[in-house]
């Protein structure tokens, strides 16, 4: 079984008659043996599915056709072992709508110079047959990605699975189901957006339920249910307070919105708004963090965009244990040796990303005006990481992602008792914070440690989303020029 277990890739080789049966069997014994060593490979983390050769338009056509209707199938991945004229793929291209991967390889990795004949060169026609197939999806204007190399190389491997983790992405952005609680936090710009658009773009249903519909809920959960939620909590973490009548609170909150999302269509994203409580005690924190930990969805304020880019980014990752969580940033250290940024929030900040065992704390939080909510502490790992984040720019989506180094958290904070990250942007404090404000950059975002820029520019190619990547390259004035480009760009295509 393969890390990301539920996802396959059907592995589409094309050709034609014109090589005649025994060419074309040879094809499909090559292409078996590929599958085979490609699906014993860890770098690969889903199942790739062979498929015969197909050889003409309807083959080409039916094949794509039934990808589309297989619900376990991610992804398509093209290669031409010998010639397949491309206007044969022009209908099959039309009606795929699934990610599409061409690969540019070849059976045998080196020329046989001694052996090298006129059959040999008929037979193994990928240098020939990959450039009839790019033209075709060059002129056809299609979103995909092209990886050349050996088949058996680690860096091609490599960079297949990559791909792999953003298909994924594109696949669970269609499933992507938002809980609102409340509306967006009063006056604040960001995290507004064009839901009707990001459903018909990207896929999200977003929906909004009043906060009583939420206590209804709060206020059923039995006293079981809430001992056998504090038995999961106690295996987790430790209990860092005597008040344990705020954690059964968390617990009761947690055992609610799960129940609910469950019940109402099976939502895996929600946001709480600290401005809009009514009735609950407490703003959900520890019952947040451990929803995330589950790989639910999750972000503050209203922030539904990022609850979703949260869910997806753990949906991605879910094999994989360096951590996932949703980021706040919070306040600079402008050493000019090592310039870093914290990032924490006020309670929610996801345990997968914990350097040590966390633990439950109570004190007050100074915001929300209700008591003092229970929440896990602790200090983050170290290593490198991307920080990504989503924004509605009008006439399309954009998706900023900076890479950053989480530093090692020398420094216990004793009054500041939140779960923290501490990380070195790239290429410096100055730049990126300068490069992030330029592309209109939230301060909200998703912190991940297992994926990196590669595959979420694939995931954002994938999704028809512009992509800016702030990295140790990174010049102001070039950053400029690129959102001033991408602006004149978007505005043609829209």
């Amino acid at each position: 079984m393969k890390s990301l277990g539920n996802y396959t890739f059907w592995f589409v080789v094309g050709s034609q008659d014109l090589y005649g049966e025994e060419v074309l069997k040879t094809v499909d014994a090559h292409t078996k043996e590929m599958v085979e060593g490609w699906n014993q490979d860890a770098l690969l983390p889903c199942e790739i599915i062979w498929k015969p050769v197909v050889r003409n338009r309807k083959e080409i056509y039916d094949v794509m056709c039934a990808a589309n209707m297989d619900e376990h199938c991610a992804g398509v991945i093209t290669w031409m072992h010998t010639f397949s004229p491309s206007k044969m793929w022009i209908k099959g291209f039309e009606a795929l709508q699934k990610p599409l991967l061409h690969i540019n390889t070849q059976f045998n990795r080196d020329i046989p110079w001694n052996e090298i004949d006129m059959d040999f060169m008929n037979l193994n026609q990928s240098a020939h047959g990959d450039r009839e197939h790019g033209f075709i999806t060059a002129r056809m204007r299609l979103a995909h990605k092209v990886i050349s190399g050996y088949w058996k190389d680690e860096t091609m491997r490599q960079r297949m699975g990559k791909w792999m983790r953003a298909a994924v992405g594109a696949y669970e952005s269609n499933r992507v189901k938002v809980m609102r609680i409340s509306d967006n936090m009063r006056d604040v710009a960001v995290t507004e957006g064009d839901k009707v658009e990001a459903e018909i773009k990207l896929g999200w249903i977003v929906d909004h339920y009043g906060v009583g519909d939420i206590i209804q809920y709060v206020q059923a959960v039995s006293e079981e249910e809430i001992d056998e939620q504090m038995k999961a909590y106690e295996a987790l973490y430790d209990i860092a307070t005597e008040n344990i009548e705020a954690i059964r609170y968390q617990a009761r909150e947690e055992i609610a919105i799960e129940k609910f999302m469950q019940e109402h269509g099976g939502y895996n994203a929600f946001h709480t708004n600290f401005q809009d409580l009514q009735q609950l005690e407490q703003l959900p924190g520890l019952a947040a963090q451990d929803l995330m930990r589950k790989g639910y969805g999750f972000a503050g304020e209203g922030d539904w965009k990022t609850a979703a880019l949260c869910r997806i980014m753990k949906m991605m990752t879910k094999d994989k244990d360096g951590g996932t969580a949703f980021m706040e940033d919070y306040t600079y250290h402008f050493d000019p040796a090592c310039g870093m940024n914290m990032g924490a929030h006020m309670l929610e900040v996801c345990p997968s990303v914990a350097a040590t065992r966390p633990e439950i704390k109570v004190v007050p939080l100074g915001i929300g005006d209700r008591k003092d909510p229970a929440r896990l502490t602790f200090k983050a790992k170290e290593g490198p990481a991307v920080l990504a984040t989503i924004i509605d720019m009008g006439d399309r989506f954009r998706m900023i992602v900076n890479d950053v180094i989480c530093q090692k958290q020398k420094h216990d904070m004793p009054n500041l008792p939140v779960a923290g990250v501490l990380w070195k942007p790239l290429p410096s404090l100055e730049t990126s914070a300068e490069a992030w404000i330029y592309a209109g950059g939230a301060h909200h975002s998703v912190i991940s440690y297992d994926l990196d820029a590669d595959i979420l520019r694939d995931f954002a190619e994938i999704m028809n989303m512009e992509f800016i990547h702030i990295c140790k390259e990174t010049k102001i004035p070039d950053l400029r020029k690129e959102l001033t480009w991408n602006d004149m760009i978007w505005k043609l295509k829209g």
